[in-house]
């Protein structure tokens, strides 16, 4: 493709609000869309800045089944239901050394979890940085 129908794709996309399709034409283009990022409009840019953060990144993205999983344990932290919250966590210990899991467990999970010591508190990190 020549560099205008990228540049035209990627931003048709976005003011369609079709945000896959222009993330998944900045990834296949990379290159060429880094040295010309300037003609993209502002909120392509930012969705080019959010892939260029993921590729330098060396974390993987979580995987459809862990972020099912995380929902779970979500649920299960909602109703206060522990001996489920345990069997679910059991075996997933590998999941919560990913950085990104706290962003996705919400509030009832993250106490929960930091009691029972699956997840270790940011404020604790914090202080020890100090």
């Amino acid at each position: 493709m020549r560099l205008k129908d990228i540049v035209t794709s990627i931003n048709d996309a976005v003011d369609a609000l079709n945000y896959a399709a222009a993330r998944k034409f900045i990834e296949d283009n990379f290159e060429m869309v880094y040295q010309h990022r300037h003609l993209l409009n502002n909120n392509a840019r930012e969705i080019f800045k959010f892939v260029q953060k993921n590729m330098k990144s060396e974390e993987e993205p979580l995987t459809k089944e862990e972020i099912k999983t995380i929902m779970v344990i979500n649920t299960y932290a909602t109703k206060f239901d522990i001996r489920g919250l345990k069997l679910n966590v059991k075996g997933k210990e590998q999941l919560f050394l990913k950085k990104q899991v706290v962003n996705y467990l919400n509030a009832d999970a993250k106490i929960l979890l930091e009691g029972l010591g699956v997840i270790r508190q940011e404020e604790q990190l914090v202080k020890a940085d100090s």
